[in-house]
């Protein structure tokens, strides 16, 4: 069987989640094929020497296009050489495209959240996920709260639908064993927030959260990621705690992949109480760094958190979120069972096993 493969999300300097699942995905997927089907990887621009690596049964086709490239370059390229089925990971199936066909969905959050995204942002987040659900053959899900968004809101059959969980880039993981080996807590101890700064992350409810406790705790609170849309109400919720308290809430803004290990695991706690996630990596980040996290109780936060991965929270109520954060740092056997907790639930994610997971519903498209 021949599996053509939109890679061209691959190559993009500052990887964001789906991206990062691209490259990851695609990676694990070559030994797993190898001896049983071919691979054609498409790209838009010529990837890394090495990205991929050189393999008999992985042919790489560059074929560059100065706009509409999903819809007019591979397009007719899928259309004179079609592979048995195509999957695209991180983006669209092309418009005139209907031979078999797998796309994975990612999240749904635009749907709860449309102020997050302009208005064209959100009408194209819904075309393309409409188009993607229906025109695919098989769909995969990175989560069941994913899953269940598809079924409700573009009435995809659940029989369409393969939940296929994501996992931790193995950079990361060995560099939180490394960081872990040498744990060294700094002066001052920090709680730690890790991700994009917007309000769908739910930002203003740690700052407010963090307020309430401060006078309780040594500890200052680190917010940690590039501002996002509509970054200035994180901003007015900073200017709107006493002085005395915004002296002890630092941004650090963009953080390298290489520095986000040493960061989660100087942390006593990890706050995430996002909103909504299709997939929640920071609590699979802290999990295997060693840090306890709180969490939301919401979408799919508690599939990743899995047995004891996280003290869950109602994300809506910031006096909870402080609350436990307290309960937290006052005991210290708690957080070593989460800790504990957290290190095992990280084994259930495998790109191995989600490689494994997408290949069967590839052959299931094909047939």
């Amino acid at each position: 069987m021949l599996i053509g493969i939109d890679a061209s999300r691959t190559t993009i300097r500052h990887q964001t989640g789906t991206e990062a699942y691209a490259y990851h995905l695609i990676r694990a997927l070559i030994p797993l094929t190898a001896g049983q089907h071919d691979l054609r990887l498409y790209f838009n621009q010529p990837p890394e020497r090495g990205l991929f690596g050189t393999h008999p049964h992985v042919e790489q086709v560059v074929i560059p296009f100065f706009r509409l490239w999903t819809h007019l370059r591979l397009a007719a390229e899928l259309h004179s050489r079609p592979p048995d089925v195509f999957f695209t990971p991180a983006h669209v199936i092309p418009l005139t495209y209907w031979r078999p066909s797998v796309a994975t969905v990612h999240d749904l959050g635009f749907h709860y959240f449309p102020e997050a995204h302009t208005r064209g942002q959100v009408a194209q987040l819904k075309w393309s996920t409409r188009h993607n659900a229906r025109r695919a053959r098989r769909v995969l899900a990175d989560s069941r709260a994913t899953k269940e968004d598809l079924i409700r809101y573009y009435h995809i059959h659940a029989d369409k639908i393969q939940v296929v969980y994501p996992a931790l880039d193995p950079e990361f993981e060995k560099n939180a064993r490394a960081t872990k080996a040498s744990r060294v807590k700094g002066k001052h101890p920090y709680l730690l927030f890790l991700s994009t700064l917007q309000p769908r992350k739910n930002v203003v409810r740690i700052i407010e959260a963090f307020a309430m406790i401060a006078d309780r705790c040594p500890h200052n609170l680190i917010l940690a990621g590039k501002t996002g849309w509509q970054g200035h109400v994180i901003e007015q919720a900073l200017r709107a705690v006493a002085p005395e308290i915004q002296n002890r809430i630092f941004q650090t803004g963009y953080i390298a992949e290489e520095g986000k290990a040493p960061l989660i695991n100087g942390a006593d706690i990890l706050l995430y109480p996002s909103l909504y996630e299709g997939f929640g990596f920071p609590v699979l980040e802290a999990n295997a760094s060693g840090t306890p996290v709180i969490a939301s109780n919401t979408s799919s936060i508690p599939e990743v958190a899995g047995d004891g991965g996280a003290l869950l929270i109602d994300p809506l109520n910031t006096r909870e979120l402080a609350e436990a954060t307290l309960y937290l740092l006052q005991n210290p056997a708690k957080r070593r069972q989460l800790i504990k907790k957290g290190l095992q639930n990280v084994n259930r994610f495998t790109w191995e096993h989600a490689a494994k997971q997408a290949l069967v519903q590839l052959e299931k498209a094909a047939g």
